[in-house]
């Protein structure tokens, strides 16, 4: 039976700005610091959004379902974060804001100067990381799961950005360019991207005893392109990884309703996260009713100060699902009204179809 609920999660922007923390270095790469602020955090989220399935995660990435107090993040960065950073870019910390790295880590190399992708492994930081996993596992006072990089909860749902997600930030805006105008070297970085991601998610999943169930393959670039390059380099790519990984979840945050096509050919495809003003109708066309389709409300309607403009959305995105499966997602920045979450919040729980519970 179809079922439609809701989820969310709070941002760091957030949090800075209710409790007043910072999160700095010592908050990726200490274990323990990091727990003890995922937890104060995750208690304001119980305090004060009760009966809301709202907790502390990274956009889209975390589950409220899947996660509980005994779970300590080890090196909790966006993973196209990792891979720069093994590749020579340095970290970027901003206290209130999520992470970054410095451009242009791939800036002039040629994809045959990239290293193996499972020569890796022997980074200091994942070796680091390894060890932290290592530390966790064997204090037996304390009876906590390590959570290892490119996963955000004990699922085993493992997270990556995609392949052209990835090439921009290592490149900048020439890869736009550069798949017309070389489409060889592009095809082979993004291939080699992609096999980065198996390698280091197979080595965490295995050192953190903690199964691939799934991918999430946050590709935020793919509405910047045609859809005939989107079939071109992302689909290969990403469906080795479906092949190699597991089932896809496949995430484009931008107007996507004529990528839909392409997105569909992605082997092992499994569900999609899609942004508030691409088209579940065409998605459902496509796909069919049983796969299922996250939506999350455009950062407009989150922001306004009226609840009309979010539940006019919500009602029209309803109607395109035509019985579906379908969660309706959201991530709490800064200066958005929580009027709005509520709201929606209440009309998912109001429907015939509601899997929701508090």
């Amino acid at each position: 039976m179809s079922q439609i609920s809701i989820s969310g999660t709070l941002s760091k922007g957030w949090m800075a700005k209710a409790l007043g923390l910072a999160f700095d270095r010592d908050y990726y790469f200490d274990p323990d610091r990091r727990y003890v602020i995922d937890c104060r955090c995750n208690e304001y989220a119980a305090e004060h959004f009760t009966g809301m399935r709202l907790f502390y995660s990274e956009s889209n990435l975390g589950q409220f379902h899947h996660w509980d107090k005994s779970q300590v993040q080890i090196g909790g960065i966006q993973p196209n974060l990792i891979l720069g950073m093994c590749l020579g870019a340095d970290f970027v910390p901003q206290d209130d804001l999520d992470a970054d790295i410095t451009p242009g880590c791939l800036a002039g190399r040629a994809p045959g100067d990239l290293p193996e992708p499972e020569s890796l492994l022997g980074n200091e930081m994942i070796k680091r990381f390894d060890e932290q996993i290592r530390r966790v596992q064997g204090d037996s006072r304390r009876s906590l799961r390590p959570i290892p990089p490119f996963f955000w909860d004990a699922s085993g749902r493992a997270a990556i950005h995609g392949v052209l997600t990835t090439a921009q930030k290592f490149l900048g805006e020439t890869i736009l360019l550069d798949m017309m105008a070389e489409p060889r070297r592009s095809a082979e970085l993004m291939g080699w991207i992609g096999e980065a991601y198996i390698v280091l998610v197979r080595h965490f999943s295995q050192a953190a005893d903690l199964p691939v169930t799934g991918i999430h393959v946050g590709e935020c670039s793919s509405c910047m392109v045609s859809p005939q390059l989107i079939e071109t380099f992302v689909m290969p790519a990403t469906s080795k990884i479906g092949e190699q990984l597991g089932p896809i979840r496949f995430h484009s945050c931008g107007p996507s309703t004529r990528h839909l096509q392409a997105i569909s050919k992605i082997k092992n495809l499994c569900s999609l996260d899609l942004g508030g003003d691409t088209s579940v109708k065409r998605a459902r066309e496509l796909l069919g009713n049983e796969m299922l389709i996250s939506a999350s409300p455009l950062p407009q309607d989150l922001s306004a100060t009226s609840t009309e403009p979010i539940l006019r959305w919500a009602e029209q995105l309803v109607g395109e699902n035509a019985g579906g499966n379908m969660e309706f997602v959201y991530h709490v920045e800064a200066d958005y009204n929580m009027d709005t979450i509520c709201a929606l919040t209440d009309f998912v729980k109001r429907l015939p179809d509601s899997g929701q519970t508090c």
